[in-house]
C-alpha cells in the first residue's frame, strides 16, 4: 500500500488531504505483512535529515516493511513554489538521497553540497532493513537523468511521458532498467499493460491506482487482490 505524498492532493484544494506519514504510521501498527511506502515523496520539499529520521521510525513501527519512493515533486503542488526549477529540484534530490543514505548508517555525517551542509551530524537510530530502507525512484523514464538516478538506488516507480502525453511503460523498458540495475534485488514497479508480460520481463510489482472515493470502493479493489498471471 503506497500513499501519494501531498499536502494538497494533486493541487486540488477541494479534496481533504491528510498527512501520509501519520497515516502510514497508523497503518503500520494495524497490519503485520503488507509493505508500506510512498510513491512518491517530493524530497526537495523536506529537510533530508528529518525525512531520514521519520523513515527510520516508520521502519521500526512496521517491523521493516517500509519502502521510500522519491521524486523531485509535482510542479502543480502549491507548497513547492519557490523551491526552484526542475534542474534545481533534481540537484536537491540527489544531494538529499546521499545524506539520507549516510545518516541511516548511524555514523557521523559531514556533507558539503550545493544545497545542503552537515558537519559531523548523526542519527543513532538505524533502520531495521539492511543495508537500508529500499529507495525507489520516480520520475519520467524518458529523461536520461531520471534513468541514471534510478540505476543508483534500489528500484523504479517511474512513469513514462508527461501528464499531457502519457505513455505506457513496456516490458522492453523494464528489461532496460534491469540491465542497468545496481543489485540483483532491484525492484521495478509498473502499472497498466499486460501483467504477465511484465512479470516475464522481470518487473516485481504491479500497481493499481485507487482514486479518491468511498472507503467501500477502496476495500472492494483491495479485496480483489492482484491480477492473475496467465
Amino acid at each position: 500500500m503506497f500513499l501519494e505524498d501531498y499536502l494538497v492532493y494533486q493541487g486540488d484544494s477541494s479534496q481533504p488531504t491528510y498527512d501520509p506519514w501519520i497515516c502510514l504510521a497508523a497503518m503500520a501498527t494495524a497490519t503485520s505483512t503488507v509493505r508500506l511506502g510512498t510513491t512518491v515523496t517530493p524530497v526537495p520539499r523536506r529537510r533530508p535529515w528529518q525525512l531520514a529520521a521519520e523513515a527510520v521510525a516508520l521502519d521500526h513501527l512496521s517491523g521493516g516493511r517500509l519502502i521510500l519512493g522519491v521524486g523531485i515533486g509535482d510542479p502543480g503542488d502549491p507548497f513547492m513554489k519557490g523551491e526552484g526549477e526542475p534542474r534545481i529540484l533534481a540537484e536537491k534530490l540527489d544531494e538529499a538521497l546521499e545524506i539520507i543514505d549516510a545518516l541511516w548508517t548511524g555514523e557521523p555525517v559531514t556533507f558539503n553540497g550545493k544545497h545542503y551542509t552537515l558537519a559531523n551530524a548523526q542519527l543513532t537510530a538505524r533502520p531495521i532493513q539492511r543495508p537500508r530502507i529500499p529507495i525507489w525512484v520516480g520520475g519520467n523514464l524518458l529523461i536520461p537523468s531520471v534513468r541514471r538516478r534510478i540505476a543508483r538506488w534500489d528500484g523504479s516507480t517511474a512513469y513514462k511521458g508527461t501528464p499531457d502525453a502519457p505513455q505506457q511503460i513496456t516490458p522492453e523498458d523494464v528489461r532496460a532498467l534491469l540491465a542497468n540495475a545496481p543489485t540483483r534485488t532491484f525492484d521495478v514497479k509498473v502499472s497498466g499493460g499486460d501483467p504477465t508480460a511484465f512479470a516475464d520481463s522481470g518487473a516485481t510489482w504491479w500497481g493499481r491506482w485507487i482514486p479518491p472515493g468511498s472507503l467501500a470502493e477502496a476495500h472492494e479493489i483491495l479485496r480483489a487482490g492482484p491480477p492473475q498471471l496467465t
